[in-house]
């Protein structure tokens, strides 16, 4: 009797698709077993949805699958069930929601299962070697004393940012070998939990937190609201203690591959257990052991970034997002799925509580606790002898400016230098400057395919947009007038920085964007010799903003607050609040008491002033209200569908076709077509509808409805479209 599979396939067209099972075959498939099939000219990996012994296309249509690559499916049922319901939630194919949960060498074909692991060890030679001898290699060393503590194997070489080029020195002098033994799986974690650090004393707050979330049982979603400082990973290491000591597995989510270094250290100082990372940083198969070994049930604890969400456990325990208002746990190409709103879906499914710790929660996070939701605990005051920052103003109306600094603030700077600490100055602009101007015409030099302007980077000599990566050689002459007169107009962190070397020549200058920690470990590097006191200085981006402990700095300053007050986005109000709240949290971290300043020409602006008073708290229940009377997320719920052409005309005109196809009254409103922010990008022209409803189901069932009549409409074809479901950046 024939058999029939339904396959669902990494394409955006939502549907599975259907195959015959040939004889030759012997492995039964299973609902969540890859299968490789033609698709058209082309050969792609799918995983069975279904199995059936009818199917209706006729005997010619029908293809058979070439192979079926496992022997038992790859995804538990409660991470299956989480993708079906992600791909409804985010209106896409569930081919695109399982490749998404996939690791990408398993998308390619790899192996599920390891047969063999690879590891290093000492030989005889190693061991009655003298240390002292590799006084002049640190990396060889490093790696040296790591092997006489134990056997490494090839992923960690990585992980733990360990060098290949020692490798192979110690490996030449016949140190250490690699060898390979049968993959076994080690549980021994299960039952006997080494602890290799005593745990930190906790002070009143944080010991009433860990008693109510290690008293929880069963699915419970909790907000830890906790200042910046308040020690929040102390809980989350408390709580940890209790879930591994049961057996079981926990996942913690952090938004920036820049931040995992420094918890995984955190994590594998207090616990004697394999930990697993995964993150984009790391190749494909690094990411394929990772989460072999979190499948297995091998690693304890598994850290990663937005995509290690999928990521299976043989025994569930906890999950915890840690920064959990982090714009970048919301992924903005392909599928917008937000890693926050499926790690609490993923709890309900897995019944495990799910722990969201910040200083500065998301709006919706924060309605969600109000409402009762959630759990809601607070730490409201910093760890250990860490005193209250004092925050401070500077007016630069009719100021003169040195490279965006006021006196004001580099004499501050002066004094926090002289007294040994470190002083960090944030601007959230990369490169030398925003723009080119000519001097003579005022001719600003602008992107020609995009409504931008250029930014200087003297050091690479190019002018580049960064919204297209569009470049070129900073030109010698003004296209429009043919002067040579061409300067910077405004800051950026590569000027700022070298201005500063300059003016302070004593105390050395680190700038931290995305420029400057492109390699690999480079970012490592920097905040190793921030934390060592090698930099006096730190320049940064909000990268510099997120998490980091940096117990020698007592100055933080804003350079250009103005930007960020007036925005085309309505959240923009809620992300300087936390951006400023998280930039000031690195001051004044441990006895050394902090100052914030501001540099501002809006002094006046009450929702700054809000903010230094009143705190985050106060000032995003108040956002809350605002967000409410204008009936806006997360009072309302909104669907984002972006259409971009060649001509404008098109997109308008999709756009204007689809609002027609969707409800409009009391609880219903669409907004738009309305060009986007930032109206041309890449050589298109970019076009904006906004869809909300007063509840979740209606805008679910109301696009639904819609979306086989769009998909049929003939501009759909001519226009690139996608549809954003609850946006963070409307830009």
């Amino acid at each position: 009797m024939p058999l029939f599979v339904e396959v669902a396939l990494p394409v955006p067209m939502r549907q599975t698709f259907s195959y015959q099972v040939p004889d030759h075959i012997v492995i039964a498939p299973v609902k969540g077993m890859r299968v490789q099939v033609q698709f058209g000219r082309q050969q792609l990996i799918g995983l069975i949805t279904a199995i059936t012994d009818t199917c209706k296309l006729t005997p010619k249509q029908i293809k058979p699958i070439i192979s079926i690559l496992d022997d038992a499916p790859l995804l538990p049922d409660s991470l299956y069930k989480l993708t079906a319901w992600a791909a409804r939630y985010y209106f896409c194919s569930l081919g695109q929601m399982l490749s998404q949960a996939i690791p990408v060498a398993l998308r390619k074909g790899a192996e599920a299962k390891a047969a063999t692991v690879c590891y290093w060890s000492l030989t005889d030679a190693g061991r009655e070697a003298d240390v002292n001898q590799l006084n002049r290699a640190p990396a060889q060393r490093k790696l040296f004393n790591t092997l006489i503590e134990r056997e490494l194997e090839q992923h960690e070489i990585t992980t733990l940012e360990l060098s290949k080029a020692a490798l192979k020195a110690l490996e030449d002098k016949g140190w250490i070998i690699k060898k390979s033994r049968i993959g076994t799986v080690d549980l021994s974690w299960r039952t006997a939990l080494e602890m290799t650090e005593e745990p930190h004393r906790l002070n009143p707050e944080q010991a009433i937190a860990v008693a109510t979330l290690t008293q929880q049982s069963g699915y419970n979603c909790t907000l830890l609201e906790g200042v910046t400082g308040s020690g929040k990973t102390e809980v989350y290491l408390a709580l940890l203690e209790t879930i591994l000591k049961q057996g079981k597995q926990a996942l913690i989510l952090v938004p920036e591959i820049g931040l995992t270094p420094q918890t995984i250290s955190r994590f594998r100082r207090r616990f004697n257990v394999k930990v697993a990372v995964i993150h984009s940083g790391l190749t494909d198969n690094q990411r394929l052991d990772a989460w072999r070994n979190a499948k297995t049930g091998e690693a304890a604890i598994i850290i990663g970034t937005r995509s290690a969400l999928f990521t299976p456990m043989a025994y569930p325990g906890v999950i915890i997002l840690d920064e959990e208002h982090d714009s970048s746990f919301k992924q903005q190409e392909g599928v917008g799925y937000h890693a926050r709103d499926l790690a609490v879906m993923r709890g309900h499914l897995e019944a495990i509580p799910v722990l969201l710790g910040t200083a500065t929660p998301s709006l919706e996070t924060l309605q969600n606790a109000l409402s009762g939701r959630y759990h809601h605990l607070q730490l409201g005051k910093r760890a250990g002898n860490a005193e209250k920052v004092r925050q401070g103003i500077v007016d630069i109306r009719n100021q003169p400016l040195r490279s965006g600094m006021s006196h004001a603030l580099l004499n501050e700077m002066r004094i926090h230098l002289d007294a040994g600490n470190q002083v960090i100055l944030f601007l959230n602009r990369r490169g030398f400057a925003p723009a080119l101007i000519c001097h003579e015409c005022g001719h600003l030099h602008e992107c020609d395919r995009c409504d931008a302007f250029f930014t200087v980077h003297q050091a690479l000599g190019e002018i580049r947009c960064h919204h297209c990566s569009n470049q070129y050689a900073i030109p010698k002459q003004c296209h429009q007038c043919g002067s040579t007169m061409l300067a910077g107009q405004g800051v950026g962190t590569e000027q700022l920085a070298t201005f500063l070397e300059k003016e302070f020549p004593n105390h050395p200058v680190v700038r931290i964007d995305r420029d400057t920690t492109r390699n690999k470990g480079s970012l490592e590097g920097h905040l190793n010799a921030i934390h060592k006191g090698e930099y006096k200085i730190l320049v940064g981006t909000q990268m510099l903003a997120k998490g980091h402990h940096f117990p020698d700095v007592t100055l933080v300053g804003l350079l250009d607050v103005d930007g960020a007050l007036f925005s085309a986005d309505f959240r923009a109000p809620e992300r300087f609040g936390q951006l400023y709240t998280q930039v000031s949290g690195r001051a004044g971290r441990a006895n050394k008491p902090g100052t914030v300043l501001l540099q501002t020409h809006q002094s006046d602006n009450a929702m700054l002033r809000e903010l230094m008073h009143k705190g985050y708290g106060e000032f995003s229940r108040n956002q809350l209200n605002e967000r409410k009377q204008a009936l806006l997320p997360p009072a309302w719920h909104m669907l984002l569908i972006r259409a971009e052409a060649h001509l404008a005309s098109d997109a308008d005109a999709l756009l204007s076709q689809i609002a027609a196809l969707l409800p409009q009254n009391e609880e219903c409103e669409v907004i738009g077509p309305m060009p986007a922010p930032l109206d041309r990008k890449a050589g298109k022209y970019r076009r904006q509808l906004l869809f909300q409803t007063k509840n979740r189901n209606q805008l679910q069932q109301a696009f639904e409805q819609a979306l086989p009549q769009i998909e049929q409409l003939p501009l759909a074809k001519k226009c690139r479209w996608s549809l954003d479901r609850d946006p963070q950046d409307l830009l």
